[in-house]
């Protein structure tokens, strides 16, 4: 969640994402500190350089969130998770990874720890996630699972 409230304020974005916003608001930061504007023996041009880098990964980890995105993955989203087969859970602070039998990975944001234990000791893990994890948690395909 911090990554996602992190990305949100770089964007100024306050409660949902709209593409079409966080595209203006991408088009306006990227002419701001594009490294271009800069002379390159001027130490801003290496702030605006990794400034620009953090700005294009947060458009496309923003848009990867919006529920625009994730209405158009919905479809492809539910026949993996109900095909199961769960093969690999990882929980580092409120960020849950679970990995399918087909390679997919989401990663779920804001899941508390209790509910990543109580997902690892069902005996119908996927079952459990449908219920309690797949609906009421913001989610998103990983990077790792695009690159599979």
């Amino acid at each position: 969640m911090k990554r996602v409230n992190a990305y949100k304020k770089l964007f100024r974005v306050e409660g949902n994402l709209e593409l079409k916003k966080l595209k203006s608001t991408y088009r306006d930061l990227v002419k701001e500190w594009h490294p271009d504007k800069f002379r390159t023996d001027d130490d801003m041009a290496l702030v605006a350089e990794e400034k620009s880098r953090e700005i294009i990964e947060a458009y496309h980890f923003l848009v990867s969130i919006a529920p625009e995105t994730n209405e158009l993955n919905k479809a492809e989203y539910e026949e993996t998770i109900s095909k199961g087969g769960i093969t690999n859970i990882h929980h580092k602070g409120l960020l849950l990874e679970i990995s399918f039998v087909d390679g997919t990975t989401f990663e779920c944001f804001g899941v508390p720890r209790s509910v990543y234990i109580k997902l690892v000791n069902s005996d119908k893990q996927v079952r459990f996630a449908k219920r309690n994890i797949f609906g009421p948690y913001l989610y998103r395909k990983s990077k790792k699972a695009l690159a599979a």
